[in-house]
């Protein structure tokens, strides 16, 4: 007698599935997907963003080591110059800013690598919400610059006026108001004579720095020469506004500085812009990813 055992068309999904039998009858009225369904497989454009997904971090993940390398280098370095300590405060240190933002984004960026190359939700989900945090911490910044911009102008003469005082002591704060005064042709925060406030160009110092002003007040720091001179600025503090004005830049970088700022706008805004897309592709590649790897999972 013929067996009338048929073998299925496709895969069980336990053994105990490879030892059960159907009759032709029961086979051609049930789909077989129904007993054993299979998994989703993922498409070649979510394979194409999940390996996106991977550079893109991968790519800011070196970036915030890069930060990170800079502001740790600018902390060493500046400790081993002449009256540098590792146990001075950093609080008010600009190289803590290089630090903080290169280590959140290179934890950031990790997680987002690992959680697309691993197909992670947990880091995935830390990703997305890290970015989130981030786009609320810039929408909160932006905010207060168009709620509170009289406070944050005077926030901002209390930082060059604490820059002019701490000059000689950090070489950070030295080489960016220098830049700020050079790029700017001003002297000093409301005019040149604010550099009476620092103790080493005060008339009453006992150095050779006393009533003079940085070189980067000059209007002529080269003086035709090939090699800046240096104590251009000395004993300009003892000159009257005529005889300063044709040696330095009488005007003070407050005012330049929010002139500057106001012209600028619309690169800043755009820079602003510019970022918040970066982060919004990076968070729609996560959800791509994030989407994939529930949905396969949901059939484990």
């Amino acid at each position: 007698q013929v067996s009338g055992l048929t073998e299925l068309p496709y895969s069980s999904c336990s053994d105990d599935d490879a030892d059960s039998v159907s009759l032709p009858g029961d086979t051609a009225e049930q789909d077989p997907r129904l007993w054993c369904p299979v998994p989703p497989k993922p498409s070649t454009f979510s394979r194409c963003v999940r390996y996106l997904a991977f550079l893109w971090n991968l790519l800011f993940l070196l970036l915030g080591l890069l930060l990170l390398a800079v502001g740790v280098w600018g902390l060493l370095a500046k400790a081993s110059l002449p009256g540098g300590e590792l146990g001075a405060p950093l609080g008010s240190d600009p190289m803590l800013l290089f630090v903080l933002g290169g280590l959140g984004a290179s934890v950031v960026s990790l997680a987002g690598c690992l959680g697309a190359l691993r197909a992670s939700p947990c880091l995935l989900r830390f990703f997305l919400g890290a970015l989130l945090a981030f786009v609320g911490l810039e929408v909160l910044g932006g905010l207060l610059v168009l709620l509170a911009r009289r406070r944050l102008r005077d926030g901002l003469q209390d930082l060059l006026l604490l820059c002019l005082l701490r000059y000689q002591e950090d070489p950070d704060l030295q080489f960016l108001v220098d830049e700020v005064q050079r790029s700017l042709q001003c002297c000093g925060l409301e005019s040149y004579r604010d550099w009476e406030s620092n103790t080493y160009f005060n008339c009453s110092a006992p150095g050779v720095q006393a009533c003079g002003v940085p070189a980067s007040c000059c209007q002529d720091p080269l003086e035709s020469g090939s090699v800046p001179n240096t104590q251009c600025g000395f004993g300009v503090l003892a000159l009257g506004p005529a005889a300063a004005g044709a040696v330095v830049h009488v005007g003070g970088c407050g005012t330049a500085l929010g002139a500057w700022l106001r012209g600028q706008a619309g690169a800043i805004a755009t820079g602003a812009a510019a970022l918040v897309l970066v982060e919004a592709v990076g968070a729609l590649m996560a959800l791509r990813v994030l989407g994939d790897v529930v949905a396969f999972r949901a059939w484990g």
